[in-house]
C-alpha cells in the first residue's frame, strides 16, 4: 500500500513502513468519526498529508534529539510522519482543538510512538523551548511567525540551522514582511506528482 513514501523513502526500516500503514489505517478509521483531513483527500491520504509532511526530510535532516514543535497539527501533520521518520527526535503536537487532538493521539497509541507528545494549547500561550517550529498553510504565514518565533531557540546542529520551517500551497498568503532569512524549497523538486508543483517548503531563520 506504501507505494508512494516507500518509493521516496527507500531506506525505511520494517517498524517505519508497518507504523506508516498503521497510521493511514488509523487516519482512515477516525476520519469518519472526526473529520480531521477532508473527506474528498482520504483517498489521497498517502500523497497530499504523508507525503507532503515528509518533504521536509527531503531537505533538513534533523540531529539526535533535536526537539520539533508541530504547531496548528490538527490531526497530526506533518508531526506524526516526521515523528515515524526520524524516531530519534522528539515532537510536541500543539493545537487548541481537542477532538483533533484526540485523533493525533489515537494514531501515537496505534502506532507506538515513544517519541511524540500533544500538548492543547494556542502556541504564543506556549512556554515550550524547541530546535525547530513546524506548520502547514495553518493561516497568514506572517501572523503564524510572529506566533511561534518565541518557541525557537538558537542553535545548528541539524542540517539547517534553528527556525520556522513552514509548508507553503501556491494560494498561501502573507501580509507582512518577516524578521530574518527566508529560504524556499520547491517540492516539485522532490516529488514529481502534479499536487507538488505549487507547493514549497519554507525555512525561516528568526535569528539571522
Amino acid at each position: 500500500m506504501l507505494t508512494k513514501i516507500t518509493s521516496y523513502f527507500p531506506s525505511l526500516t520494517e517498524t517505519q513502513k508497518q507504523q506508516f500503514e498503521t497510521a493511514i489505517q488509523t487516519y482512515i478509521y477516525w476520519n469518519d468519526k472526526i473529520n480531521v483531513v477532508s473527506r474528498k483527500d482520504i483517498s489521497n491520504l498517502e500523497e497530499r498529508h504523508f507525503l507532503h509532511a515528509l518533504s521536509i526530510g527531503k531537505f533538513v535532516h534533523f540531529a539526535h534529539q533535536t526537539h520539533i514543535a508541530d504547531v496548528g497539527t490538527g490531526g497530526g501533520f506533518p508531526g506524526i510522519p516526521l515523528a515515524i521518520l526520524f524516531p530519534e527526535c522528539s515532537f510536541t503536537l500543539i493545537d487548541s482543538i481537542e477532538k483533533k487532538l484526540l485523533v493525533a493521539s489515537e494514531v501515537i497509541n496505534s502506532c507506538h510512538l515513544k517519541n511524540v507528545s500533544v500538548l492543547r494549547s494556542r502556541a504564543e500561550s506556549s512556554k515550550i523551548l524547541v530546535d525547530f517550529v513546524t506548520g502547514r498553510a495553518v493561516e497568514d504565514l506572517s501572523v503564524f511567525v510572529q506566533r511561534v518565533r518565541h518557541m525557537v531557540r538558537p542553535g545548528n546542529r541539524s542540517s539547517m540551522p534553528n527556525g520556522i520551517l513552514y509548508l507553503k500551497g501556491g494560494d498561501s498568503i502573507m501580509t507582512k514582511p518577516i524578521k530574518g532569512i527566508v529560504e524556499e524549497f520547491p517540492l516539485s523538486s522532490v516529488f514529481s506528482e502534479d499536487f507538488f508543483e505549487t507547493k514549497k517548503l519554507l525555512h525561516i531563520n528568526p535569528f539571522s
